[in-house]
C-alpha cells in the first residue's frame, strides 16, 4: 500500500481546510457585500421617490392643468441629480412621457416589471433589476402618484449599476488578494513545519534502523525542545540501555563462562586423578567430597540460570501455602553458618521467639534467603561478620542481613538487582541471584531494598506482608527487566 507522507497528510488535512474557509469567506463577503450595496442604492431610491412624490403632491395642490403639466416637466427636466440617476414620468397609460435626461424612452424591448409592480402592491412602489436592451445594467424603482386628473400616473428613477458593480467587483478582489496572501503564508509557514518535523522524523528512523541492525553507537541530535526534542532523547536513551544491557549480557556471559568453567575443572581433575591412581582411601574420600560439592555448586548455578529463563518467559510458578517463615530462614542460615566458619566469618542470627505465618512459597523464600547470605559470605573478607535479624513491624515481616564486606559504590547501588548486573567481577557468581530474588519478593508482595557504604559493609531488608487470608491462585513468574 502506497505510504502518505506528512506533507501529504497536512496538505490534505489542513491546507485544503484553510482553502475552503477562505473561499467560504470570499464568498460570504461577496454576497454580502453585494446585497449591502444594492441594498443602500435600493433605499436612497426609495427615499428620492418619497420626496418627489411629496413635491408632486405639493404642485398639483397649488396648480391646475396646463401650469401643472408645465412645472412638473420644468421640475424632471431640471432634476438635481440627474448626473447620476434619471427620473421618468410615466403617463396613465404606462408611457414614459417625460425624462430628466431629455431622451425619449421608445423601446419597447426596455420593459418596465416595476410599473407592474407598484400598480399591484401595497405601498404603490415597485422594484426591479435588469438589464436594458443595449445591456446596461440599472435598478429602477417607481412610485404610484395619487394626483386627481393628473396626466402622470407614476414617477420612475433608474440608476445604472455599473460603478456600484465596480466598486464591489474592487473590494471582492481585494479580499480574494489578502486570502491569497493568507493562503501562501499558511503554505510557507506549514512547508516549513512539516519540515521541521519531517527531517527530525527521518533522522530519528535512520537512527532507530541502525540501532535494530546492532550498531548501538548511533545517536541522534538534539536540535530543538518540544517533543521531537524528547523523542530523540528518548530514542537516546533506550540506545544507552540497549548497549548497557549488551555489555552486561557478554559479561555476564563471561562470568557464568568462568564460574562453570571453575567447577568442571576441579571435577575433571578429581575425575582423572582417582582414575589414574591406585584406590587410596584417604584420597578418594576427599576427591569424591570435591566432586560432590563442585557437583552441588554446579547444579545450583544451573538452577539459578532456569530460574532467570523462567522468569524471563513468565514460566516462573509459585506454590502459595500457608507457611513458617522462621522454619525457611533457620534452614538457610543453618547451611551456611559452616561454610562461614570455613571462610573464618561470624554468622550471627538472632531469631526471634515466634513471627506470624505468611501465604508463601517456602522453596521459593528460602532460595531468596539462601541467595542474600551467600552474597553477605561472599563479599565478605574473612574476620568479617554477617548478621541476620527477623522481626514483625505493624502489617510486615523485616528480615535484614548485614555484612562487614567491600560494599558496594554509590553509582552500582541503584543497579544492583538489574538482571545481568554484577558490582564485583572478582568475586564469584553469576550476577542474576539478585534479580531473581527480587523477582520472587515481588511475586510475594513484597520488596528487596539495599543499603550500601563502600569498606562498611551492606544491609539487605527484605520485606514480606503478613497475609491474614487465603492467598489466591498462585500467580506465573513476571517477564524479568531493567531494573526490576
Amino acid at each position: 500500500m502506497a505510504r502518505k507522507s506528512i506533507a501529504q497528510r497536512w496538505f490534505l488535512n489542513s491546507f485544503l481546510v484553510v482553502l475552503a474557509i477562505l473561499t467560504a469567506i470570499v464568498t460570504a463577503s461577496g454576497l454580502l457585500l453585494h446585497n449591502f450595496y444594492y441594498s443602500a442604492v435600493r433605499q436612497s431610491l426609495k427615499a428620492r421617490a418619497s420626496t418627489v412624490s411629496s413635491i408632486l403632491l405639493r404642485y398639483s395642490s397649488g396648480t391646475v392643468g396646463s401650469n401643472f403639466y408645465t412645472e412638473m416637466r420644468s421640475y424632471i427636466e431640471s432634476f438635481p441629480d440627474k448626473d447620476y440617476m434619471e427620473l421618468m414620468a410615466i403617463d396613465p397609460y404606462g408611457n414614459v412621457s417625460i425624462t430628466s435626461s431629455g431622451f425619449s424612452y421608445t423601446s419597447k424591448q426596455d420593459r418596465m416589471p416595476d410599473y407592474q409592480d407598484a400598480l399591484t402592491s401595497a405601498d404603490g412602489m415597485g422594484y426591479y433589476v435588469g438589464r436594458l436592451s443595449n445591456g446596461q445594467k440599472i435598478m429602477a424603482v417607481t412610485q404610484i402618484v395619487s394626483v386627481v386628473n393628473s396626466e402622470f400616473s407614476a414617477m420612475r428613477f433608474v440608476v445604472s449599476l455599473e460603478t456600484v458593480d465596480k466598486v464591489i467587483t474592487n473590494l471582492v478582489m481585494g479580499i480574494c488578494g489578502a486570502a491569497l496572501a493568507v493562503l501562501a503564508l499558511v503554505l510557507v509557514f506549514g512547508l516549513l513545519f512539516v519540515r521541521s518535523i519531517v527531517r527530525p522524523v527521518r533522522e530519528i528512523g535512520a537512527a532507530a534502523r541502525q540501532i535494530a541492525r546492532g550498531d548501538l553507537k548511533s545517536r541522534i541530535v538534539k536540535i530543538s525542545d518540544d517533543e521531537i526534542g524528547e523523542l530523540c532523547e528518548t530514542i537516546n536513551f533506550m540506545a544507552d540501555e540497549l548497549e548497557n544491557s549488551e555489555r552486561l549480557k557478554n559479561e555476564f556471559i563471561s562470568s557464568v563462562s568462568h564460574e562453570l568453567r571453575t567447577p568442571l575443572t576441579a571435577i575433571k581433575g578429581w575425575a582423572e586423578t582417582l582414575m589414574s591412581m591406585e584406590s587410596d582411601p584417604a584420597t578418594l574420600q576427599k576427591g569424591m567430597r570435591v566432586i560432590t560439592a563442585e557437583t552441588e555448586r554446579l547444579s545450583g548455578m544451573v538452577e539459578e540460570l532456569l530460574d532467570f529463563s523462567r522468569i524471563q518467559d513468565g514460566r516462573l510458578k509459585m506454590n502459595f501455602q500457608k507457611m513458617d517463615i522462621l522454619a525457611e530462614l533457620g534452614e538457610a542460615v543453618l547451611i551456611y553458618t559452616e561454610k562461614a566458619r570455613q571462610e573464618d566469618i561470624e554468622v550471627t542470627y538472632r531469631e526471634p521467639e515466634m513471627l506470624p505465618f505468611i501465604y508463601g512459597d517456602k522453596n521459593r523464600l528460602r532460595q531468596v534467603f539462601i541467595n542474600v547470605i551467600d552474597n553477605a559470605i561472599k563479599y565478605s573478607d574473612p574476620g568479617g561478620s554477617v548478621k541476620i535479624d527477623a522481626f514483625q513491624r505493624g502489617e510486615d515481616i523485616l528480615i535484614t542481613v548485614a555484612d562487614s564486606g567491600i560494599g558496594i559504590q554509590p553509582e552500582d547501588l541503584p543497579k544492583i538487582k538489574t538482571k545481568f548486573f554484577k558490582a564485583n567481577y572478582s568475586r564469584r557468581g553469576s550476577g542474576i541471584g539478585l534479580a531473581v530474588a527480587d523477582e520472587i519478593i515481588q511475586m510475594h508482595h513484597g520488596s528487596i531494598d539495599i543499603e550500601s557504604t563502600p569498606g562498611v559493609g551492606t544491609t539487605v531488608i527484605i520485606t514480606i506482608p503478613v497475609r491474614t487470608g487465603e492467598e489466591p491462585a498462585p500467580e506465573e513468574g513476571r517477564l524479568l527487566t531493567q531494573g526490576s
